[in-house]
């Protein structure tokens, strides 16, 4: 029987580092995937050279696999996404998820660029993820399930990991670092959101906005897997600021605060490995 696509791709990774199974994975977002070049001993796999894995076609994403240790501690880190709105289905948009959470990782980080809707934040900080809103319109889970990845119907109560959030706020304190806490809404994009749809947003209690991540929290979700999120607030949503929204704001802000990222994500990935 041939292997399937998530076991295919697997063996590939594993043939390509055959080292230490990783404790921690992590996602990089629009202009965040610079960390994955903080890893010692690193190898790198294109996304191309992976059978199966979706190619990201966004700038900003690389779309590169990284391997290598941080602190001690074995890490495993995308650099880059796919997204729905590339013309994705919403199963090989949760797949790279699958794939890292398969490779044996205690715990999934995401991160991503968002839209600021509270207006308390400020464009370049920094939010911990305590929940989501899942307004995309789809569900990586939707069709036949496999229980072999998780069950047909998969508790959200705790998404995003209480404890591993806990850390994330020492290591923020430790690294003299300013942590905004908020709830992520997921809409399929790519249209930026009118200024009637944030006033929406914020009413249904959302902080912050974007068109990734939550399939990815989904699926880890399934798979019995904790996640812990970052949104890097790179914008101030349609309709606060005056000015137009663009791909390269979202750009320029993550390249102004990747130092600060890079220090934070240093402190806290090996805190979750030990976790």
């Amino acid at each position: 029987m041939a292997a399937s696509p998530l076991d295919a791709c697997i063996a590939t990774i594993r043939s390509r580092a055959p080292g230490a199974a990783p404790k921690v994975g992590i996602i990089l977002g629009s202009g965040l995937g610079g960390f994955g070049d903080a890893l010692e001993n690193p190898t790198k796999i294109p996304y191309g050279e992976l059978p199966h894995f979706p190619l990201s076609g966004v700038p900003g994403h690389a779309g590169r696999l990284v391997l290598g240790m941080l602190g001690g501690q074995p890490i495993v880190a995308m650099q880059g996404r796919v997204h729905f709105y590339e013309g994705y289905t919403p199963q090989e948009v949760a797949f790279p998820a699958r794939v890292l959470c398969a490779l044996g990782i205690k715990a999934l980080v995401v991160t991503n660029a968002a839209g600021g809707i509270n207006l308390g934040f400020q464009v370049g900080d920094l939010m911990g993820i305590t929940d989501h809103l899942n307004l995309a319109g789809y569900n990586p889970l939707i069709g036949p399930n496999d229980p072999k990845l998780g069950p047909r119907f998969p508790d959200m109560s705790h998404a995003y990991d209480p404890g591993l959030l806990e850390l994330l706020r020492q290591s923020a304190l430790a690294t003299g670092m300013r942590l905004r806490e908020g709830v992520y809404a997921c809409l399929s994009g790519p249209s930026y959101e009118t200024p009637a749809e944030i006033r929406m947003l914020r009413t249904l209690g959302a902080d912050a906005v974007g068109m990734s991540t939550v399939p990815e929290v989904i699926a880890a979700a399934h798979m019995g897997v904790r996640v812990a999120g970052i949104s890097c607030i790179t914008n101030l949503a349609a309709g606060i600021s005056k000015q137009k929204l663009s791909h390269e704001e979202v750009g320029e802000t993550a390249e102004r605060v990747k130092g600060v990222f890079q220090r934070l994500l240093e402190r806290f990935l090996p805190e979750v490995a030990k976790s």
